[in-house]
């Protein structure tokens, strides 16, 4: 991250050092114990995905907390780990829209130009959000606020009720909002399945004139 476009541009929203203090937290914690993704995996998503590259941007709340499944991209894990739950919805919801996906890694939309952000980057193995409100929200919501700035339109998808609260972050009118409930098992029934959001996604982008999204891959 530190030659990229990216870290110039998030280093101006944030307070003076704060990257220093990611560096901090990062060596306490990997330190004290077993914490997903692994530490060369925790920026992926900007790793992976270049600034002038995006076009949608899914956001998620923190890494999955089981072993080998979180890599950096919200919702993401390898094929050779299965699908957790949610995942499972959200290809579920993507056949019903679009068509089936053979594999579940979600690293093809990655290099798409689909920004996969965890809202939090780190999670303690076993502790759901045990990392949550401690350094990397204002990180992230930078990262939001770099792509809010961007002159090219970007298509945000935001799954469930913590997603929705980034939609404020999003002040750039050519930009497009797609929202629903979250994949989860405990809410896809309210309102996720059937919301289409990858077609959704793709028209806007031919709209705008940009290629779409093979979400398949």
């Amino acid at each position: 991250m530190e030659h990229s476009k990216w870290h110039d541009l998030i280093k101006k929203e944030l307070p003076e050092g704060y990257f220093a203090q990611i560096n901090n937290f990062m060596n306490e914690v990997y330190s004290q114990g077993t914490v997903y993704p692994p530490r060369e995996k925790v920026f992926n998503a900007i790793q992976t995905t270049d600034l002038d590259e995006v076009k949608v941007v899914i956001i998620g709340q923190d890494p999955y907390h089981g072993p080998n499944q979180a890599q950096g991209l919200s919702f993401s894990v390898p094929n050779a780990v299965p699908a957790p739950p949610s995942l499972q919805n959200i290809l579920k919801e993507l056949a019903d829209d679009i068509g089936e996906k053979k594999e579940h890694d979600l690293l093809p939309w990655a290099q798409q130009g689909v920004l996969l952000l965890n809202a939090c980057l780190t999670v303690p193995a076993g502790k759901a959000n045990g990392h949550a409100g401690q350094i990397w929200e204002p990180f992230t919501d930078a990262i939001i606020k770099v792509v809010n700035q961007k002159e090219s339109p970007v298509v945000f998808i935001l799954w469930g009720g913590f997603a929705r609260k980034k939609k404020s972050l999003v002040t750039n009118p050519m930009h497009h909002i797609i929202e629903s409930p979250h994949p989860s098992p405990l809410s896809a029934h309210r309102g996720f399945f059937g919301s289409k959001p990858f077609s959704k996604a793709n028209h806007y982008l031919v709209q705008d004139g940009l290629k779409t999204i093979d979400w398949l891959k």
